[in-house]
């Protein structure tokens, strides 16, 4: 382990003891962080309560208390900065666990104060942080410092501390449960990601939910959701997330089956709940095998385990399998394959809805989770010096099979769905080569252009009655210019152009793979070469399939006009503002978040320029990095971080380009010039290489047929379950289980009647009847001597005197 680190930083001195990277010691705003999440909650109550009765419907109450929340989490972000690079206070006491192995930390006496006099004799460098890892992986008091050099001009780095507050829930066995909060960048990011787009959404869905017949519970759930993605985050144990992730799910399901009536709402509303529990299944497993190995039994502390794994002494096989476990739960609730299926019927639900679970709460749970336990993936799946594992391996599947079935979907909602899928295979690749910050800056940049997109698919639907590219759409763009802007922004930071959002992140990602050996390489964690290829080909993928989005919604000829009104499946656009065959350019409601959302897709890629940008000053580079990641922090693992390389850059920005290309001369030249010649409405060519060739339609048919997961799981699986399986059972219950029960009961009664007329009637009460007559016959008898005259006991008495008497003289005679 000291070899990864000696390797990973610059300077590894010796130092004379644990200093901890969390503090209770902070500013108001990040101390009392848990009033962001608590505002939502108590508008869902207040909604709940009294929200028919206010003059917006609850409306007033969700966005007032999101907004509240949002100026709050904007404030804690600034108190974060400040903490991040100014923190000079007391230190926390290093959390101390007792692991399997019978290692303890022997550190706990240690003084809460951290000696900072020694750093004014380091100009170039400083402790960035700080890991207790001893010599032989044991705790005692030789331990290493983590330095690294300094950065910036004049100044050096701050010790990475985390803000922690917790207070005792309940003791049950002598173990305590706390309830707490920990605020550090990850969790800073997300409180403002969650709160933007949630305050984007609340307000965008009061004019595209306006006369819905729940309006007021759509957004009491709303709230509701929004709080319990933000309790999830700022849960500081094991424990409080397991319940911030349940909450969530059980929010989705109530906002994905919102119009319950129509079965394929409510339908994919049980598909999301019931798929997401396979995937709990190993969150429990996980966690558990983490309280017992990590904690010792002993605690749910989250940087207790991490720190636990992080000193070594936590056995790898129970890493391993707590790892296997928690991906379970991450593949369910992130989408990744196969446990994707429930994703993209849950369009089924509201487009506001689908923003939210998309961009910033759901979907991402699972991409967070596995951040912010890091060092269980990267320990027990040894992401290190290695070239693969599950994590990166699943991810990598995810993005390109994903990316391929956005391909051949008419509904423009599940395209965006399914890149989703496809981003969060970039996210979790990411993190199985080690690039933490590279997939956590892509799940920032990826919430403000996909909730860009969803909100503009939704602001195209609401004007045209419909979600079918094909049938419905087309031509938009004269009839929509403002969303059609919008729309675009948000697909070129999708599709990973410079310079916005997406180029950087993506970039980040590609870079953090190890895998490009051209010019110099790029460094990283391991030599992912397969992932770094498989990152390529998502890049093409989805630059293509969102050309193809964008031409059969906002180019070619107007189509709806050809629409059927059993077209129209989604209800969530059935207002009395929708007129079909009239398309409108929506209200300042809608576009509003579409604006702010595409400013932010242009310019939040910045936050995290490269090191080493000519005429870029040193204190604009990596400054997502600097804030967010736990750099030297004792709960987080030591990381290497790829090198930017020019050539990647390039390499991949012509890759997308090419998708671009192949895709605009297929629909805008191809097909929209055959249309034009024809006169004809025309979305695909009619004599295409799919209807020609029969390799391409049998894979046209595969991806049409999503893979058959869905045959599969409905067709197989469920089918089986409630066909065969659950006529062989009902056979078994009545053949084998009720036969042998009442063969039983049938056994029992024939015993029971032979013991009553055999034993019972004939010996029992036999042996009653004939001792009751004996008594009487006696009785009889005994009255013919007992007359009542002496002289007859006298002679009675007399005769057994006599013999008694004869008996004692035979007696006395032998």
């Amino acid at each position: 382990m000291n070899s990864l680190l000696a390797t990973a930083l610059p300077f590894v001195t010796e130092g004379p003891s644990e200093v901890s990277s969390v503090t209770n010691d902070a500013s108001w705003f990040l101390e009392n962080a848990w009033i962001i999440p608590l505002l939502p909650a108590v508008s869902f109550l207040l909604i709940l309560f009294f929200g028919k009765r206010m003059p917006k419907k609850g409306a007033e109450f969700g966005i007032a208390a999101v907004g509240i929340a949002f100026v709050l989490a904007v404030l804690t972000g600034f108190s974060w900065l400040d903490h991040r690079d100014n923190f000079d206070g007391p230190l926390a006491e290093s959390p101390s666990v007792t692991a399997d192995d019978g290692h303890h930390d022997d550190d706990a006496d240690h003084s809460d104060d951290v000696d900072h006099s020694d750093e004014a004799d380091h100009s170039d460098e400083e402790a960035l942080g700080v890991a207790v890892i001893d010599q032989d992986g044991t705790s005692s008091s030789d331990t290493v410092v983590l330095t690294v050099e300094a950065e910036g001009e004049g100044g050096g780095e701050h010790a990475y501390v985390a803000v922690q507050k917790s207070t005792q829930w309940l003791q049950s066995g002598g173990i305590e449960f706390n309830a707490g909060i920990l605020v550090d960048g990850l969790s800073v990011m997300m409180l403002f990601v969650v709160t933007l787009i949630s305050l984007l959404v609340h307000i965008y869905s009061t004019d595209y939910v306006s006369g819905d017949r729940r309006y007021t519970h759509y957004f009491a759930f709303l709230s509701l959701f929004t709080a319990s993605m933000l309790f999830f985050v700022l849960s500081d144990n094991i424990l409080q997330m397991i319940v911030g992730w349940e909450l969530v799910g059980v929010c989705s399901f109530a906002l994905i089956g919102h119009w319950w009536e129509e079965k394929p709402n409510s339908d994919a509303a049980l598909k999301a709940f019931l798929t997401n529990r396979v995937g709990d299944v190993g969150l429990l497993v996980g966690m558990i095998t983490l309280f017992f190995a990590a904690g010792g039994g002993q605690t749910f502390d989250t940087l207790a385990i991490n720190n636990a794994i992080n000193q070594g002494t936590v056995g790898h096989t129970a890493l391993v399998v707590a790892a296997a476990a928690l991906m379970a739960a991450v593949m369910s609730k992130s989408g990744q394959f196969i446990l994707h299926t429930w994703l993209p019927d849950a369009m089924a639900g509201p487009t506001p809805v689908s923003a939210l679970i998309h961009a910033a709460t759901m979907v991402v749970a699972g991409i967070y989770m596995v951040a912010r336990l890091y060092p269980v993936f990267f320990e027990g799946m040894q992401i290190g010096g290695s070239s693969i594992n599950l994590l990166s391996t699943v991810g990598a599947i995810t993005l390109v099979f994903a990316g391929l079935l956005a391909f051949v979907q008419t509904d423009i909602k599940k395209v965006l769905a399914y890149s989703t899928v496809s981003q969060l295979g970039y996210m979790a690749m990411a993190l199985g080569v080690g690039a933490w910050t590279a997939a956590v800056f892509h799940l920032f940049t990826h919430a403000f252009f996909k909730a860009n997109l969803f909100l503009g698919s939704g602001s195209v639907a609401h004007a045209v009655h419909s979600f079918d590219m094909k049938k419905s759409m087309g031509g938009m763009k004269k009839f929509m210019p403002r969303t059609y802007i919008t729309f675009i922004i948000g697909s070129i930071a999708l599709a990973g152009l410079p310079p916005l959002a997406g180029f950087w992140s993506k970039d980040e990602i590609l870079v953090g793979t190890g895998g490009w050996g051209l010019f110099g390489g790029t460094g990283g964690n391991g030599a992912y070469t397969f992932h770094l290829l498989m990152g390529m080909v998502g890049a093409a993928l989805t630059a293509a399939y969102m050309t193809r989005c964008i031409y059969l919604t906002f180019h070619g000829e107007y189509r709806g006009n050809d629409a059927h009104d059993d077209d129209h499946a989604h209800a969530d656009d059935d207002d009395a503002h929708a007129h079909h065959g009239d398309p409108h350019e929506s209200g300042p409601r809608i576009l509003w978040p579409l604006y702010i959302l595409s400013g932010f897709s242009i310019l939040v890629g910045f936050l995290n320029l490269p090191k080493g940008l000519t005429g870029v000053p040193d204190s604009w580079q990596l400054r997502f990095e600097h804030f967010i990641e736990p750099a030297g922090a004792s709960y987080f693992p030591a990381i290497a971080h790829g090198a930017p390389s020019w050539s990647l850059a390039i390499v991949s920005t012509a890759i997308a380009l090419a998708g671009i290309g192949g895709a605009y001369w297929y629909y805008f030249v191809k097909v929209d010039g055959l249309a034009k010649q024809t006169g004809q409405h025309l979305t695909e060519l009619p004599n295409g290489f799919v209807t020609t060739n029969k390799l391409a339609r049998t894979g046209h048919k595969v991806l049409v047929e999503k893979y058959y997961l869905d045959h599969l799981y409905t067709g197989v699986i469920a089918g089986f379950t409630k066909g065969p399986l659950a006529r062989a059972t009902y056979w078994v219950n009545q053949n084998i289980i009720d036969g042998f029960i009442n063969t039983t009961g049938e056994t029992a009664v024939k015993v029971g009647r032979g013991v009553y007329d055999k034993i019972d009637q004939g010996v029992i009460e036999g042996v009653v009847n004939g001792s009751g007559k004996v008594s009487d016959a006696t009785g009889e008898e005994l009255r013919h001597i007992n007359t009542g005259k002496v002289q007859n006991y006298a002679a009675i008495l007399f005769a057994g005197a006599a013999v008694l008497a004869g008996a004692f003289i035979i007696a006395l005679a032998l």
